[in-house]
Formats: C-alpha cells, structure tokens, sequence
C-alpha cells in the first residue's frame, strides 16, 4: 500500500502532477462504493472517481433479501432500514385474464431472510458512497474519467495505470494507480474504450418510467411487494417507496418505444392505460418527476479484467431488472472483486486463480437470471408463475432465485434444474402457442 508522506508516493521524474493511488475507482454506484469501502478496510489507498454529485436520481429501486448480508457486513444495515420499505414479496400479475400470483421470500429454501427493502436510489447509493468515505476511501465527486493509459515498464519501473479525469468546472487531474476497477455502470466506460461491448442477441429491451405520489397501495403485509405485470408490448413495474412515492416503469420491445410519436410523458400514460389493472391503481395518482426513458438495456463485455484491471455490475454487464438482480449482482461482484483485487496486489501467485473466480461468479449470475428473463414473457412461463407448485421443491428453489440465493451453499439446483424441465414439458404440450410465443420473441428482440 502507498504511503503518501514517504518520498515514493511522489511520481517518477517529470510526472509530478500524477497523483498516487493504489486503487482508482470509476464510478461510486452500488459495485464501486462497495469495492472501495472493502479495499479501504484491507489498507490501500482508493480513490473513486464519481460523474455526479450525491444524492442523484437513480432508476433500479428494488433490492432482494440476498442484499442484506451484504448490508450488514458493510456496517449500513440500519441506515438502509432508515430509509426502506419494507417488501416481504412480488406478485405478479396478469392483465389479459386478472390472474394474479404472490410469493413471499419466506417461502425460499432459506427461511432465514424473508424480506428485503425498497428504496430510493439516491439516498441508498448515497448511503453506500459515504460509507466508503468513512472507511477512508478518498472520494472525487463531478469529476469524470477522460483517459485512461495502461503504461509499459520504463527503466525497470511499472508505471501501472494512469487516469485522466476532468472536473466539472474544467480542471483536469491525474492518478497513477496500481489497479483500476471499472464500476461505471451503463456508461461502460472499458468495454467501450476496448469495443468490448456486445448487444446481447438473445434480448434487447427498453425502458419508460417516472416517479407517482398518491398511487394506490395494498394495505396489508403486501404493501412493500413489488407489482409486475404482464401486458401486450412487454411488462411494467409498480414499486412502493417509504416516502409515499411510487417508482412506475415499463420495459417495453424496442418496436414499441420506436413506435412514439407523442411527447415521453403523454406515450408514457397511455403505455400504463394498456395495463387495465396498474392504471386503476394510478387513477388517483400525480406524477412528481420528468418521465424518463432508456434504451440498449441489455448487453455484455466479452472480458470482465485484464491486465490491472476489471469490470464490476452493470460495467461489464446489463440484463432486463424483472427479477430486481441488479443491485445484488453489483454488490456481490464488488465482493468477489475486492478479493480479485486484494490477491492481484498482495499476493500476485493468487492472482490468476482469484480473477477466474470473480470472472466465474460475474458470469453466473448474469447466466442464472437470464434463462428465466429470456422466458418470463412467454406464455408457458405466465402459466408456472400463475400457479406454481412445490413439487420437488420447486417452488422454494424459484423462491431463492427470486431472493438472489444464487451464490451461496443453499442446495436449490436440482429443483431448479426440475423447474426448468417442467417449462420445456409444457412448452411441448403446447407446440403451436409456443411456436407462435417463440417467433413473436425472436421478431421482439431485433434492433429497430
């Protein structure tokens, strides 16, 4: 670890405006306030370099219960708490027929986390980015990353990586750091800078969304869960924040939002009117914000590190938020990243083995969430979510998919792998709705 008052934290003849790290950072979303709180602790010096300033508006607002061990072994347990809703559930629901369905989380393999929380991702992050202050994080806010040079040997001497950022009011600064992490989230600022990135063939979606106050809310234990439903040009979300606000969303097929000819906010309520059963629940209901809209939802990197480097959440990857992963998947790959990290620095004959393990973990979880992303919309798959069953545990195994339980030693794959069984036999039971299902789809995913 650099020590910043001996003579070696200072630069290499003529390079005394780079400032020395060992750890920079891009980005102090979820996955890099995370690493660097965790790097802190382990004694290096991290500097994260962040775009905007906190708090900051932020889509993606429902976490999963596999979130709160990670919460609490980073010490923010109560502040998250402070500031959630508490959400015990989903439900799914059905507009074409009215059927709905609700799981609760105590219903997974693992009873021991039986809720998780809603929140408003300007504060949550906020929560996370200062957290990393305090552990001694250096932390550079309205500052984004320009440049970015992976430097030779000279005279012996590895320079490691250098880093050019440029603040919002024009100055630039430099770092030369011995390891980068990529935790810029969409902006991918790596997979960009390599032309590394991928769209994603087998899925390509958009999203449409804005905050509500005075939207109708269960009254009962589900007044936490997040709603989704079904409806003819892909699937919306309703989900309830502690503040009285509402966070309302579709992920639509690209045809779709290419089909707007409307200002966003008036193509938006008319996308929520197709959706009988969200608009009565929003009849009474005001929008607070800017309706906002995004696309190029879902992609991948073709590598997650390199020499010096690597990709955490939604940097390396992004897939549809149906099943609320992204938070959990970008946490728990800072995780694995922070140890990556700590292994390529400390103790380099490690190295190799840590980064096929983060690189392995990253790719799981993106590889267990979209088998059931890729087929959330299809008929058969309504069919199992409108009336599941617990043969062969299958139930309480879809249950901890649907918690996060994806990493850890819960024993649910075999039940999965039965569930997954299960939809290829209804889907067959049923050949020509699910050809038209599968036809509509590969037309859905196609860039317009």
């Amino acid at each position: 670890m650099i020590d910043r008052g001996s003579p070696n934290a200072a630069a290499s003849s003529g390079d005394a405006a780079w400032q020395q790290t060992d750890v920079l950072v891009i980005g102090g979303g979820p996955a890099g306030a995370t690493v660097a709180t965790l790097l802190a602790r382990r004694g290096y010096h991290v500097t994260v370099v962040e775009k905007e300033r906190h708090p900051r508006f932020h889509i993606g607002e429902s976490l999963l219960p596999a979130n709160l061990p990670l919460l609490a072994e980073l010490g923010v347990s109560e502040q998250v708490r402070a500031i959630g809703m508490q959400k015990w559930g989903a439900e799914f629901i059905s507009h074409w027929d009215g059927r709905e369905q609700d799981f609760r989380f105590a219903e997974a393999w693992d009873k021991s986390m039986p809720y998780s929380y809603q929140v408003r991702r300007s504060q949550f992050d906020e929560i996370l980015l200062r957290n990393a202050e305090r552990a001694g994080a250096q932390v550079i806010e309205h500052c984004r990353v320009r440049e970015v040079e992976f430097s030779q040997l000279r005279d012996g001497d590895d320079l490691g990586v250098r880093i050019e950022a440029q603040h919002q009011d024009g100055r630039s600064e430099c770092w030369q750091a011995r390891y980068l992490v990529d935790a810029s989230g969409r902006d991918t600022f790596l997979a960009n800078r390599f032309g590394a990135k991928r769209r994603n063939p087998l899925h390509n979606s958009a999203a449409i969304f804005g905050h509500f106050s005075g939207a109708q809310r269960h009254e009962d234990e589900r007044a936490g869960h997040i709603s989704i439903y079904w409806f003819d040009h892909g699937w919306m979300w309703f989900i309830p924040l502690h503040d009285g606000a509402t966070s309302v969303g579709a992920v639509v097929w690209p045809y779709y939002l290419k089909s707007r000819s409307v200002p966003l906010k008036e193509f938006f309520l008319a996308t929520i009117a197709q959706c009988p059963p969200l608009a009565q629940r929003l009849a009474n209901a005001t929008l607070t914000n800017e309706v906002e809209a995004t696309g190029n939802y879902s992609y991948r990197s073709t590598r997650s590190y390199g020499d010096r480097y690597l990709l955490l959440g939604d940097a390396y990857t992004f897939i549809d938020p149906v099943f609320s992963s992204g938070v959990m998947l970008a946490m728990n790959s800072a995780f694995v990243g922070a140890d990556a990290v700590d292994a390529c620095l400390r103790t380099p004959a490690r190295a190799r083995a840590a980064l096929r393990r983060f690189d392995r973990s990253l790719r799981r979880g993106a590889r267990e969430y979209s088998w059931f992303i890729y087929r959330v919309t299809t008929p058969t798959m309504r069919e199992l979510l409108l009336a599941p069953r617990n043969l062969l545990r299958m139930k309480e195994a879809l249950m901890s998919v649907l918690a996060g339980d994806i990493f850890g030693r819960t024993p649910i794959w075999k039940s999965v792998r039965a569930f997954k069984l299960t939809y290829h036999v209804f889907s067959l039971l049923h050949p020509l709705r699910s050809a038209v299902a599968a036809r509509r789809r590969s037309l859905n995913v196609r860039p317009v």
